[in-house]
């Protein structure tokens, strides 16, 4: 079954990356496609600034980890295919990047927040398994998200 026939799998799109000033972290805000469901991840400093950076389409003036990698896997013939939040425990979120060279598909564990930066920067398709939506805190985001300012959000709809 191809990825598109899954059901279990839901499309998202990154919406923006807020600042958590309580915190000093990130949180990087994923939608599916009509607004349905709401999933925020709260990343790192660095992590959340990557995420920024693709999302702009920026260009550093030196690779960062996640330009590296990108630039390997295409010197390696390796494509990625697409990203999935597989999983949620004790809050904290797990990820798969679904790799593809010559006819063969690989799957690698990720953190979220790489997974995220690496899918804006090569545009492939980021998806959650339907349960992480479901297992996930509060009442589906909308609620929560309405206790931040419209303004902190970066490039929304990205």
């Amino acid at each position: 079954m191809s990825v598109e026939q899954n059901t279990d799998l839901i499309p998202l799109k990154v919406h923006g990356v807020l600042s958590d000033r309580k915190t000093d972290t990130q949180i990087v805000i994923l939608r599916d496609q009509i607004n349905a469901h709401v999933l925020p991840i709260w990343v790192g400093k660095t992590e959340g600034d990557s995420i920024r950076l693709a999302l702009d389409d920026g260009v550093p003036a030196r690779p960062t980890s996640h330009d590296l990698i990108t630039s390997l896997l295409t010197h390696l013939g390796m494509t990625i295919s697409h990203v999935v939040v597989t999983e949620v425990q004790n809050n904290t979120y797990y990820a798969a990047i679904h790799l593809s060279a010559n006819g063969l598909e690989r799957t690698i564990d990720a953190r979220p927040s790489d997974a995220i930066a690496l899918a804006l920067r090569v545009k492939c398709p980021m998806y959650v398994v339907q349960d992480v939506l479901k297992r996930r805190n509060g009442d589906g985001g909308e609620a929560w998200l309405t206790q931040f300012d419209p303004k902190e959000f970066d490039e929304p709809d990205a």
